[in-house]
């Protein structure tokens, strides 16, 4: 049984360290429609100099996360776009976009 304590301690921070948000473009649609869609379109090629259909989920997130920090300060537009989405958004709008044609 003592062999056991470790495999189990392992297993349960593994089940923690998950993703507890599975991404949704579906839910991403609707987020975009409300947030995005001014500027990017809901085909995400409506901004000609910053496209984002079939960006990177990854880079995506990225992005957003360093406007949010203010890493990213070149577009006041995109600080604020991205003040109003949290994590479950930004996943969601990363599969949405993710997901069109470039």
């Amino acid at each position: 049984m003592t062999r056991m304590t470790p495999l189990l301690l392992l297993s349960g921070c593994l089940l923690l360290a998950g993703p507890l948000h599975a991404a949704d473009p579906a839910a991403g649609k609707t987020k975009a429609a409300d947030v995005c869609a001014d500027c990017h379109g809901m085909d995400g090629k409506d901004d000609k100099d910053f496209p984002i259909a079939g960006m990177a989920p990854e880079a995506f997130t990225k992005a957003m996360k360093e406007y949010q920090s203010g890493v990213r300060t070149k577009s006041k537009k995109m600080t604020k776009s991205a003040s109003k989405v949290n994590d479950d958004d930004i996943a969601d709008l990363a599969a949405y976009y993710g997901a069109l044609p470039k």
